[in-house]
């Protein structure tokens, strides 16, 4: 280890009761990066710019390879890390909320969380709902209260297929808000958020559910009233003034994480050098910036902490998915 290299793990908040050891573990050679999805989007984002902060940091020899590897929404990458990659110490995969409800929801047949090791989160891209400028409704307990009454009266636009993770948003608050009925509440799926939004923006659509990022531009514009951010606590900066659900009596909380698996079959050195870097990455002034500038909002687990996360997102996933008759 070089001596930068160890000072960098130091200075991190998360890693000061560590001494200046050297790890049993350090990456040799080439690092790659697999992003389930084409170039563009979060997975390749999430490759591409904390693989580039790596090399800055000295964390890897070199630069970190970002694979694209595209297919049945994270699918193709799962089972390629699974079947092809076992005990490769030197591979990361980005994952997210998108990852952890396809494997809730059964899409990757035949395989499971366990099969992989869950690594960290890096920030988070926290859910929301809002509605156009001229709606009747100022507050997420109004909207609830009117899915009480009936669960077809107010029609939600998002950017992801029924029961994907947009839609899934919606339906965490309806549940907590005591709604019942939740099949029956009216989903529209479009090709992404900018289409959901204008449909929600010219009135077509009564309320829009997906990331707090997504809305933020026509949240200053006034063109939507956000009425609740899906977070423990209100947002920094320019979002501060958007009230969660939690205040408005709605116990729902939906991040929509960045961060990353490996292969199984790691070694326990291995995986616990990934995870103290990763610790290291989130501390640094130069992911600090990079979240700044692309929207994310502070979010970090890491270790046994994420993998007990990703586990119980998983089953809670499972279960409002076997409410709503997605699976069974």
């Amino acid at each position: 280890m070089t001596r930068h290299m160890t000072l960098k793990l130091l200075t991190a908040a998360v890693v000061t009761a560590m001494s200046a050891q050297a790890f049993a573990f350090e990456p040799k050679g080439k690092v790659d990066c697999i992003a389930p999805a084409d170039p563009g989007g979060g997975w390749d984002f999430t490759c591409r710019s904390v693989g580039k902060i790596l090399s800055e940091l000295d964390f890897v020899p070199g630069n970190v390879q970002t694979i694209n590897m595209a297919g049945a929404g994270g699918g193709v990458a799962f089972a390629h890390t699974v079947s092809k990659r076992a005990g490769d110490e030197q591979l990361l995969v980005a994952a997210s909320t998108a990852t952890t409800t396809r494997l809730a929801q059964g899409q990757f047949p035949g395989m499971n969380q366990d099969q992989v090791e869950w690594i960290g989160a890096l920030g988070a891209d926290y859910g929301a709902i809002a509605v156009s400028k001229d709606s009747p409704y100022n507050t997420l307990s109004e909207v609830m209260d009117a899915l009480k009454k009936d669960p077809k009266s107010v029609k939600f636009a998002g950017g992801s297929a029924a029961g994907g993770w947009d839609h899934l948003k919606v339906l965490i608050a309806a549940q907590a808000a005591d709604v019942e009925n939740l099949p029956k509440v009216s989903y529209l799926s479009y090709n992404n958020g900018g289409e959901a939004i204008t449909q929600v923006v010219g009135g077509h659509v009564q309320a829009f559910t997906g990331d707090i990022s997504e809305i933020q531009g026509f949240m200053e514009s006034g063109d939507l009233k956000v009425l609740a951010v899906l977070s423990e606590e209100r947002l920094p900066g320019k979002l501060a003034e958007v009230p969660t659900a939690r205040e408005q009596g709605i116990d729902a909380v939906a991040p929509n994480w960045r961060g990353f698996y490996m292969p199984a079959g790691v070694s326990d050195d291995a995986e616990q050098y990934w995870t103290t870097t990763l610790d290291s990455v989130y501390e640094s002034e130069e992911w600090k910036d990079v979240m700044t500038k692309s929207g994310l909002m502070p979010f970090h687990k890491s270790g046994a902490e994420f993998d007990a996360f990703v586990k119980a997102q998983i089953k809670d996933i499972q279960t409002l998915s076997k409410d709503i008759g997605l699976i069974r």
